[in-house]
């Protein structure tokens, strides 16, 4: 097949040209630590497994075709996808992130901060004047996260993309929310783009994975020496099983998402619910912009609760089906309270300056049927 191919066939068809002892169609898994050399002066294409592992290129491979990328690093957990980011400026660089990150960025981001190695700048990326300003100081990296998580707040990625290369930064965006099905950020200006595979790509809820894309080559083979030097590199196991994971990954988004919209839909007119974020709905916003570089509004909706913290804590007790539980992008409904969960890491004045308040509960929609999970949170609402 010549041109380019859908995300499904992407997924459906990733597997090696041939398995040369047996010509298995589901690719075997190469566990060998190391790899047998003809003589002590040819490397050969797999030496080491740290390095170069068969089972992460098809992987790798499969991610860049998703993502229109030329080359990257898959990693052991998306923290190690960050890391491997931050680890390739050079020292005292400015970094330019999102106020309203996920709290492992936020937390990431600050403690290499206080280490003296690089400064950061965290600033409302949908705001001209502050992010101008940021710009003043050189920056090497400026960060996206679109859609933000928890408050699924959209940044405008050909805009801040653009003004970012204007003044000389790579730009990276985190993508684990939208995942290449719905969003492709190197096409919309990107350097980099980054994944917890943790999340919807292997979609099963039972490793830790990231990837760190590159759009240029020569971006790509830095990202792979750096993952090689540090060991940030994934297992051939856990490689192989996130492949696994994405055989069905269009499948599930759609399904996840078409959930989603319909229980965003109803908490909308909920009595007892004080604010809906959800880029789907029609009110939003940012419903436009959403829609002018998503392909699709996601599985992912946070709320707030007229009554509080109080009641947040008795209508978490009432549920039965949805599971609270950090995660997010699984088979299952996860719910949490991001202020004491995901991003707990966060200081309390940060929290505040980002909008993540005691009562925002963010909600990960699994796989399970609308009416159910819709049925389960009518159980918690009437606990409060």
């Amino acid at each position: 097949m010549t041109g380019p191919r859908t995300p499904s066939t992407i997924v459906a068809a990733a597997r090696p040209g041939a398995d040369s002892a047996y010509g298995s169609v589901t690719p075997p898994i190469w566990s060998s630590d190391t790899f047998c050399w003809p003589d002590a002066e040819t490397k050969p294409e797999y030496d080491y497994s740290r390095t170069v592992n068969p089972n992460r290129n098809l992987l790798l491979d499969t991610l860049c075709e998703l993502e229109g990328a030329k080359g990257g690093a898959i990693t052991n957990s998306g923290q190690s996808a960050a890391l491997l980011a931050l680890l390739m400026l050079p020292a005292g660089s400015v970094v330019v992130a999102p106020h309203d990150c996920y709290g492992g960025t936020y937390r990431l981001i600050q403690a290499v901060q206080d280490q003296g190695k690089l400064k950061a700048v965290f600033v409302d990326m949908s705001d001209d004047r502050a992010f101008n300003a940021a710009l003043k100081e050189p920056a090497a990296l400026v960060w996206i996260e679109t859609p933000s998580n928890p408050l699924l707040r959209i940044t405008d990625i050909r805009r801040i993309a653009g003004r970012a290369k204007e003044a000389g930064a790579l730009v990276i965006a985190d993508n684990t929310l939208a995942t290449p099905c719905r969003q492709r950020p190197l096409e919309l200006g990107c350097d980099l783009v980054m994944h917890s595979t943790t999340k919807s790509l292997n979609g099963h809820g039972d490793l830790f994975g990231g990837a760190l894309l590159a759009s240029d080559p020569v971006l790509a083979e830095r990202i792979g020496w750096w993952a090689n030097a540090a060991g940030l590199a994934g297992s051939a196991q856990d490689a192989s099983q996130i492949l696994r994971g994405l055989r069905t990954l269009t499948l599930r988004i759609d399904q996840q998402e078409r959930s989603a919209i319909e229980i965003a839909a109803w908490l909308a007119k909920h009595p007892q619910v004080r604010e809906i974020h959800f880029p789907g709905l029609a009110g939003h916003k940012q419903h436009d912009l959403a829609s002018s570089q998503q392909s699709g509004p996601g599985f992912m909706v946070s709320f707030r609760l007229k009554q509080g913290s109080d009641a947040t804590a008795r209508f978490l007790c009432g549920l039965g089906l949805v599971t609270l539980a950090s995660s997010l992008g699984g088979f299952s409904t996860l719910i949490c309270k991001p202020s004491t969960m995901t991003h707990r890491g966060m200081p309390p004045e940060a929290q505040e300056t980002a909008g993540i308040t005691g009562d925002l509960l963010r909600l990960s929609v699994g796989l399970e049927d609308v009416a159910d999970i819709i049925a389960d949170l009518t159980t918690g609402f009437a606990q409060i």
